[in-house]
């Protein structure tokens, strides 16, 4: 069987960091770029249509692109509105975009003291976002507000990813330089906004509902499983990646310390020759994780769950 070649974009002088699939339009991808790979330079923010191209092959197509000053690290749509975007940037600013507009962002929050490295929209609570930032913050937004709802004080280092459970509405899982994977509770009576504007800005709160040691060194990306409630993964530099259960009570000293640490390690899955940049679950089955490296290889995973785990 003769498989058509694949659809080929390239967009010179600005590699990407994030791709996001719109969830209005299943031909719709927005792009985050940055130019030299992020180090120094502007960004931009690509808008991208999959059609037909010559022949009946699949092709890709540059509808627009928005320029910011600093470079972009990810970018999420927006669940309530399908022409919005939120993107995060290297200069510690969010900004959302209307596709319908061509220049400007319709708005834009700067917060973060450093750079903003991840962007998740919650599929539950559609009117509200999450950001995360090598300043060791994890911010709640919502389209409507001129600053953050919510300030968490995740980790003492860089958070290289907050996203929302799929499941529960009010949960946040988080991953960091300091190789723990952490859960925060939102109806915690600590996260609760008091007021139309975030009064705990100036003093960041901090305490988790459960902290994973996920591994001895930086845990670089994360992600729910859509089907197992308190099950995620994680990957980083140690090139492996990890599934945890996170209902399972970690016994030992770690555990008498501090009763919040728990987690079990389900799986490990080796492969990678250099560390894990990216993980994600499959949103069809319960069983399938894809991930990309920096030794410049994507892998997809298909593990072995008992069916009587897996709820489809």
């Amino acid at each position: 069987m003769n498989r058509p070649p694949p659809a080929v974009l390239s967009t010179p002088g600005f590699p990407h960091y994030g791709l996001a699939w719109s969830p209005f339009h299943s031909n719709r991808v927005a792009l985050a770029s940055s130019a030299n790979y992020g180090l120094v330079g502007n960004g931009r923010l690509h808008l991208v249509s999959v059609g037909p191209g010559p022949g009946g092959v699949p092709g890709l197509s540059i509808d627009k692109f928005y320029e910011t000053q600093d470079g972009l690290y990810d970018v999420a749509w927006s669940e309530i509105h399908e022409n919005q975007l939120v993107s995060a940037s290297g200069d510690g600013s969010l900004k959302l975009w209307d596709v319908m507009i061509n220049d400007l962002p319709i708005r834009a929050w700067h917060e973060h003291t450093r750079e903003v490295f991840s962007v998740d929209w919650s599929n539950i609570n559609k009117d509200q976002f999450v950001s995360s930032s090598w300043d060791g913050t994890v911010k709640l937004w919502t389209p409507d507000r001129p600053r953050s709802m919510t300030t968490i004080h995740a980790h003492q280092s860089c958070v290289y990813q907050a996203a929302f459970s799929p499941h529960q509405p009010d949960l946040i899982a988080t991953c960091s330089t300091d190789g723990t994977v952490k859960i925060f509770d939102l109806r915690a009576p600590a996260y609760t906004p008091s007021g139309p504007t975030n009064n705990n800005f100036t003093a960041p709160l901090t305490a988790a509902a459960l902290t994973v040691p996920a591994s001895g060194t930086e845990v670089l990306s994360l992600d729910w499983n859509k089907y197992r409630p308190f099950v995620l993964a994680s990957a980083g530099v140690d090139k492996a990646i990890k599934v945890w259960d996170c209902r399972m009570v970690k016994l030992g000293p770690e555990a008498a310390q501090n009763p919040a640490v728990g987690g079990a390690c389900e799986t490990q899955l080796m492969g990678h020759e250099l560390a894990v940049r990216k993980i994600q679950w499959s949103p069809h089955r319960a069983d399938m994780i894809a991930s990309a490296g920096y030794d410049m290889t994507c892998r997809v995973y298909v593990l072995n769950i008992p069916s009587s785990v897996v709820r489809v």
